[in-house]
């Protein structure tokens, strides 16, 4: 439990981290975005009070003799003002509504008059435009929309979160899927290290039974006696099985679960009560490997009776749904909180004080790796019970 609470706060700091990166990022890029963008503000707010002032200076010295040397003059300091300008969109229109200059807009010659207008109308929205009196009958309109070096800015942080995430799922992708093969090779080893050793004093056992046949002993005890080792041989035969693909052989579903049923109640509690409803009888030999599921069912009933203090009432259902055999193990046990529902087949996970929490993570291992099916909780109601349902195709 402890490990996997461990692993579930790594994650969740991880995600946090991301997450504080990702705000702090959006956070300072828009107050540098507003800031240019005031900055821009008042660079064209320049360029329109330098245009008054000419104007003004214009109309204050002028005379017939040399206006039209100083409205040449006006025009081309305007537009030399209005040259210092590379990056911010900008468009002049006269007091009829032509155009009387632009730039920082890109366009065929063909387009001319349709960009115009469109700029236009992103200026229109961005801001109020500002006005240049030229005199008192006379101004022009100044229209202006922020720079595309100011737009890029405003959508980094947004390309700099995505970077964050993409770069967070592939680590924790990497890191799970090390984790996985880890567990594997240490599953592996330790199954085959433990069917190993369970081969030699299964042999001796054998090997006593034979002797106790020679004497007078109690047949019906003996009897017990080889059962208990043909159980021995079919755990060392599951233990062995994990870590290689184990073969699939059309079996008798049906048969399997009164097999393991009539084993578990020879060895559980009287006061745990056991139901099988089989329902249709007809059913079509299914490809299973019979040790291992077995064993997954026996798994989920020990837990069962854990979880009911070895007092209360399992019943294994077993139904046929279009291509699909169901079978559903419900309990009267303590139950599951529904926070719990995925993490209960992680491994390490455990509500017992022993044990390593790896059943329920190796039976889920068995029936979706090994059989291609489904195991989840279908139910659970704390201080009730608990419904687990396991799917597997006909075929």
């Amino acid at each position: 439990m402890d490990i996997y609470l461990k692993r579930k706060r790594g994650k969740i700091v991880l995600l946090l981290v991301a997450v504080i990166i990702g705000v702090a990022s959006l956070l300072y890029t828009n107050w540098l975005t507003e800031k240019m963008s005031n900055e821009e503000r008042k660079k064209v707010e320049l360029w329109a009070e330098a245009t008054n002032r000419l104007a003004e200076a214009g109309i204050q010295s002028s005379s017939e003799a040399n206006v039209e040397q100083l409205t040449t003059a006006y025009f081309t300091l305007i537009q030399l003002i209005l040259e210092q300008n590379t990056t911010i969109p900008v468009i002049i229109i006269e007091p009829d509504g032509s155009f009387n200059y632009h730039a920082n807009i890109s366009f065929n010659e063909g387009r001319r008059q349709h960009v115009l207008n469109r700029e236009l109308e992103k200026m229109i929205a961005h801001a109020e435009p500002i006005r240049i009196d030229l005199s008192d009958d006379d101004y022009l309109l100044l229209y202006y929309r922020e720079s595309n070096l100011l737009r890029n800015l405003r959508y980094y942080p947004f390309v700099q979160l995505f970077v964050i995430v993409v770069f967070i799922v592939a680590a924790y992708s990497a890191f799970s899927a090390t984790q996985r093969a880890e567990q594997n090779q240490v599953w592996v080893g330790m199954s085959k290290e433990t069917a190993h050793q369970l081969g030699t004093p299964i042999s001796s056992l054998m090997a006593w039974i034979e002797l106790l046949k020679l004497q007078k002993i109690d047949r019906e005890l003996i009897k017990e006696f080889e059962k208990d080792i043909q159980r021995l041989e079919k755990i060392t035969e599951r233990f062995s099985k994990i870590g290689s693909r184990p073969e699939l052989i059309p079996s008798n579903i049906s048969e399997v679960l009164i097999s393991t049923v009539g084993y578990l109640k020879t060895r559980s509690s009287e006061k745990v009560k056991f139901e099988l409803i089989l329902g249709d009888e007809n059913l079509p030999l299914i490809p299973l490997n019979a040790a291992l599921f077995s064993w997954v069912i026996e798994n989920l009933c020990k837990n069962a009776i854990d979880a009911m203090d070895n007092e209360g009432f399992i019943s294994i259902t077993l139904q046929e749904k279009d291509n699909e055999i169901v079978i559903d193990v419900t309990d009267t046990g303590k139950g599951v909180a529904k926070v719990n529902f995925k993490t209960i087949f992680q491994p390490g996970f455990s509500t017992k004080k022993r044990g390593w929490g790896l059943g329920l993570s190796l039976a889920k291992r068995i029936i979706e790796n090994y059989h291609k099916g489904k195991i989840f909780i279908k139910w659970s109601e704390l201080g009730k019970g608990t419904t687990f349902r396991i799917i597997v195709n006909k075929d």
